[in-house]
């Protein structure tokens, strides 16, 4: 769930926390970028590539994340959100299709809390809308720079609020804690990377939740540079149940047998 909007992280730098619940407050700006990247499978071998571009228009940011796999499935993702004082979503638009995904979805999401979901069943398009009260800190489409406010090295656990593609869409929050510090080989050279673990809290909607999405979805490791971070690496499904694919930054080089997610 996470991937189609964490590699936002190459343009940010750390901030300071923000309460769970709370507006997060805008310390450092993104910017213009594009970048490229490649999908490997748990096997190491190239399944795809992929494209991030973001523009900046005032406190407008725009950014799409586009993943193409070799069997022409398609992971897209498409944001908007305002960076002023405090990060605040516009809209973001998440479609996943192709052979690699078993469910397809087309889920809009806008600030008023309007959802609009579309499936296919037996060829017929199904569209369905719902509501829900979105907490200040809901970050889908801008999920790295809310990240980049949590991210810790002392351990301690951060948590952001994340509307999930189930049904209707469901309200969740994502627990980021420090995992580990890695490395990996860039340019020949060799560059310390931060490890940080996301976890999927369904809270007490589980029940409800639980049918809908299946089991607990596994964890998602992001890797951000030492230092002034910027992501490298994120590993994890693409989808509750899917197989473990890592979206890694064109030319960087990691160990073989690197932690999964559990």
């Amino acid at each position: 769930m996470l991937s189609k909007v964490a590699l936002l992280l190459f343009l940010c730098v750390f901030a300071s926390l923000p309460c769970v619940g709370q507006a997060i407050v805008v310390h450092e700006v993104v910017g213009t970028s594009r970048a490229f990247l490649v999908i490997r499978d748990e096997g190491g071998d190239i399944i795809g590539r992929g494209t991030f571009v973001q523009s900046t228009h005032g406190s407008h940011v725009f950014s799409k994340l586009s993943l193409n796999f070799h069997d022409g499935s398609v992971d897209e993702d498409t944001s908007h959100f305002i960076q002023a004082r405090t990060f605040r979503l516009i809209d973001d638009h998440h479609v996943q299709s192709g052979p690699s995904f078993p469910k397809p979805i087309d889920v809009a999401i806008n600030a008023s809390g309007n959802i609009t979901t579309k499936t296919t069943d037996s060829g017929k398009i199904k569209v369905e809308t719902s509501h829900i009260d979105l907490p200040p800190d809901v970050a889908n489409g801008m999920l790295a720079p809310a990240m980049l406010n949590l991210a810790s090295r002392n351990g301690e656990e951060r948590t952001i609020s994340f509307i999930a593609p189930a049904g209707k869409g469901r309200l969740i929050h994502l627990k980021v804690t420090h995992d580990r510090l890695d490395k990996f080989t860039i340019a020949g050279g060799t560059v310390a990377a931060d490890v940080y673990r996301v976890h999927y809290d369904l809270g007490g909607v589980v029940g409800v939740v639980a049918p809908l999405v299946g089991k607990q979805p596994a964890d998602t490791m992001v890797w951000l540079t030492h230092g002034v971070p910027s992501l490298v690496r994120e590993q994890g499904a693409l989808y509750d149940g899917g197989p473990v694919l890592s979206l890694e930054l064109a030319g960087a080089s990691f160990e073989k047998n690197a932690t999964s997610p559990k």
